[in-house]
């Protein structure tokens, strides 16, 4: 009960840094309809409410995760990580096939399955991006092109 307070006035903190950092964002003379700023403060307001439910309704008696479930999640911040330290060297396509398929075999160690997942999952995030949404995303980058 007390951790959910301390978690939820946590998230509040952030979300509050995360808005204040929002309005340091300089608009351009052509911007979309939500504008840089605008998304921003949707989201952190979003996570001041989500903080606030927390911290003022919380769980009688939550659940905490085992260490070894501790140890899989700072395992995966450290691929996200390196996911996003070698994204521009390196392109995005080795990089989130790695990535991808490290996080799929933390959820279901699998190898094969998981090497299958980061492939595709590299790939098709790829088209989305790319061509779906029209974002300037190279597929490989410049220590590979030279």
């Amino acid at each position: 009960m007390k951790t959910d307070r301390i978690f939820g006035l946590g998230v509040v903190c952030v979300a509050l840094a995360y808005v204040a950092s929002a309005t340091q964002i300089e608009s351009g003379f052509l911007s979309d309809p939500v504008g840089s700023r605008t998304f921003p403060y949707i989201v952190g307001a979003i996570a001041v409410v989500c903080g606030l439910v927390i911290a003022l309704r919380p769980d009688d008696d939550p659940a905490w995760p085992s260490l070894s479930t501790f140890g899989r999640i700072a395992l995966a911040l450290v691929v996200m990580y390196g996911f996003a330290v070698t994204l521009r060297p390196v392109g995005f396509l080795i990089p989130a096939a790695v990535a991808s398929a490290a996080l799929s075999y933390l959820i279901d160690p699998r190898p094969v399955a998981a090497i299958a997942s980061g492939l595709g999952l590299s790939i098709g995030l790829f088209a989305i991006f790319k061509f779906g949404l029209g974002l300037g995303l190279a597929p490989f980058g410049r220590l590979l092109t030279g």
